[in-house]
């Protein structure tokens, strides 16, 4: 069983910067990969990033892929996710989520664990 509770959400002007956080329950964290989810108002949820166990594989959503960052300190248990030169369209709740499979995938019925959500607002 793996708990999860993102932080670092808030409001911020576009071109700014944000840094999420996850931190993890369990010993078992560092055998997951990790991944960060965001759903905006009336819109699916949509992969952000992934990263798998030990940091080597690392995936991103295209539109974001040159502006955010993921990374992990399984010292730790926990992610984050940089988020530079933010726009409004980044605005949704962005969740966190945990596989036991060392797959940097990106569909989110793959993901066994979620977290609650943190919000990202970008004004513009």
């Amino acid at each position: 069983q793996v708990q999860l509770v993102e932080s670092g959400g808030g409001l911020v002007q576009a071109g700014g910067s944000l840094r999420l956080s996850c931190a993890a329950s369990g010993r078992t964290f560092s055998t997951y990969t990790m991944g960060w989810f965001r759903q905006a108002p009336g819109k699916e949820r949509e992969f952000v990033a992934a990263i798998n166990w030990s940091g080597g594989s690392v995936s991103y959503l295209v539109s974001v892929k040159d502006r955010f960052t993921i990374s992990r300190d399984n010292a730790k248990n926990t992610v984050y996710l940089r988020m530079n030169s933010l726009k409004p369209e980044d605005t949704a709740v962005y969740y966190c989520a945990a596989r036991s499979q060392n797959y940097v995938g990106g569909r989110p019925d793959d993901y066994d664990y979620w977290g609650q959500g943190t919000q990202v607002t970008v004004s513009s």
